[in-house]
């Protein structure tokens, strides 16, 4: 079957990008002065409380956590001076009691085609990394999102852009390469980005880059990642969809976004998703997703290759209340293991 994918996300490519550019998980609104010139600032954030359960029999098989709770503030200081912070609240991502910071940017706006932000953000790479958190259609994001695009925030110097039609836009960044709140500790930094293009009013395609020096003080081992992507919109439906490959060294303790564990990687490992979703009506909206990762493309039979489908729903009471209910399938493929999971999450914004 994965094969199978690959095929399948080849020929879209050639066919069908979001113009999402979020350098932070509220994604990228603006905010001007008034005519008084007085500060205008905005408070925002939202909170993801959740259920889990795990059909491993085990003793954490059903658990109640905040997947997120954060809270931000956004606002312009001078003209085309605007800035952007938030800290993550909730206790079980970052395995710690305390609040930290998340994202936090000064950005200029030169025009449509470029502006800059330097501080700690999101990498521009990856369509679904760059969705913002409350906007994703399944609780998880993929596993190879996860695996491959990590560290996921980072510091450094960041350059996007678009033409004033929204056909195509660009992102380019200069990173440390150590992660969220990580001093950098080598002389090489990471190079990102990520390019799309509006092919029709339905139809995006897109790619993205990393190179970079990811072990603690090594200049010499080096990384390569390259994603492509495509989305589909018209009407109430939607079909997405990315691959990307890795090769290189890396930092097991960077790995692992959004809170997940991170993998033993080999030197070259892959993985792919697809997702549909339709909008029944303005309340409902069933979602499908299938995926697959393999950490590590020399050892195709060692157990450590995943398949997994998501199977749910999002149900909208209202354009800032949210309840997310999802099935993962995980498939095996060398002992079959009771790992399946069920997840009820309810988000509300402010």
């Amino acid at each position: 079957m994965k094969n199978k994918l690959n095929i399948l996300l080849a020929f879209a490519f050639m066919f069908s990008i979001s113009n999402v550019f979020a350098q932070g998980c509220d994604g990228d609104a603006e905010v001007g002065l008034d005519s008084t010139s007085q500060q205008k600032i905005k408070v925002f954030g939202f909170l993801q409380p959740q259920y889990t359960y795990n059909f491993d029999g085990g003793d954490n098989e059903n658990t109640g956590e905040f997947k997120r709770a954060r809270i931000g503030v956004r606002g312009e200081a001078l003209k085309n001076f605007s800035y952007y912070f938030m800290l993550e609240a909730g206790p079980f991502i970052g395995g710690t009691k305390d609040a930290y910071l998340m994202d936090a940017f000064i950005t200029y706006k030169a025009d449509n085609w470029a502006r800059i932000s330097l501080g700690t953000f999101k990498q521009p790479f990856s369509l679904e990394v760059a969705t913002p958190c409350h906007s994703l259609l399944t609780v998880e994001r993929s596993i190879v999102a996860d695996q491959l695009v990590a560290p996921q925030r980072d510091f450094g110097l960041f350059v996007y852009g678009g033409n004033k039609f929204n056909k195509l836009n660009y992102s380019f960044a200069i990173m440390n390469g150590r992660g969220l709140l990580e001093k950098d500790n080598n002389t090489k930094k990471d190079i990102i980005g990520r390019v799309n293009y509006k092919l029709t009013n339905y139809l995006s395609i897109g790619g993205s880059f990393r190179y970079g020096y990811p072990i603690d003080n090594d200049n010499d081992t080096d990384r390569s990642t390259f994603g492509a992507e495509i989305l589909f919109e018209k009407d109430k439906f939607l079909v997405q969809g990315e691959y990307i490959y890795d090769e290189g060294g890396f930092n097991l303790a960077s790995g692992g976004g959004c809170g997940s564990e991170p993998a033993l990687l080999g030197d070259k490992r892959d993985g792919a998703y697809i997702m549909g979703a339709y909008k029944v009506n303005e309340k409902f909206q069933p979602v499908l997703k299938y995926e697959f990762f393999d950490p590590s493309l020399d050892h195709q039979d060692d157990g450590s290759y995943q398949e997994r489908f998501t199977l749910g729903f999002n149900y909208f009471f209202s354009e800032r209340v949210r309840l997310q209910v999802n099935y993962l399938a995980n498939i095996e493929t060398v002992t079959e293991v009771d790992n399946d999971i069920l997840v009820a999450q309810m988000q509300v914004k402010f």
